[in-house]
């Protein structure tokens, strides 16, 4: 579980690196970043769709017994490595911030505190759920691979729409 604290560990340098690129982007320039961000999710959907169509038997690896700060330290060393967090906050969480911070920095700071407000809970959600996948039925993974499909998709037509609608200047 406390893995789930590793993006308050990691996503600090990458998000002021990345915000320093984006802050130099005219307003076009982070729309089609945005634009962008909303295909790049929709693909993910279409790939949690497509994982849905395949068989989903999993076994349930050996449980790591090492202490939490490690644990966090381990996953922010992943988090960092990782593409994933550059890709979000480079196409879809630094263009919202951004936005947010122009209207207001209140706005920008709610935008931080409810995101790593519901990320981190939802994350210890979802150790606690993979941990236990193998438990489950193949209708139930296929059921949880139709929800993220969807909640990506819904979250990836809105961005690309937002992205659309900036470019086209409306």
């Amino acid at each position: 579980m406390p893995a789930a604290l590793a993006p308050l560990i990691s996503d600090g340098p990458i998000l002021v690196l990345l915000l320093i690129v984006l802050a130099q982007l005219p307003e076009k320039g982070l729309s089609f970043i945005q634009t962008a961000g909303g295909l790049f999710i929709l693909y993910l959907a279409w790939g949690a769709f497509r994982a849905d169509s395949t068989d989903t038997s999993i076994q349930t690896p050996a449980v790591d017994k090492r202490s939490g700060l490690t644990g966090a330290l381990q996953g922010a060393a992943m988090n960092a490595l990782n593409p994933a967090p550059y890709i979000f906050w480079g196409t879809v969480g630094g263009p919202l911030l951004l936005n947010g911070w122009r209207i207001s920095p209140w706005i920008g700071a709610s935008f931080l505190i409810g995101f790593y407000g519901c990320m981190i809970p939802f994350f210890g959600i979802l150790i606690w759920l993979f941990g236990r996948v193998g438990e489950l039925s193949a209708s139930a993974r296929r059921m949880m691979n139709r929800f993220s499909g969807a909640a990506l998709l819904l979250f990836g037509l809105s961005q690309l729409f937002l992205g659309i609608r900036a470019i086209a200047g409306r």
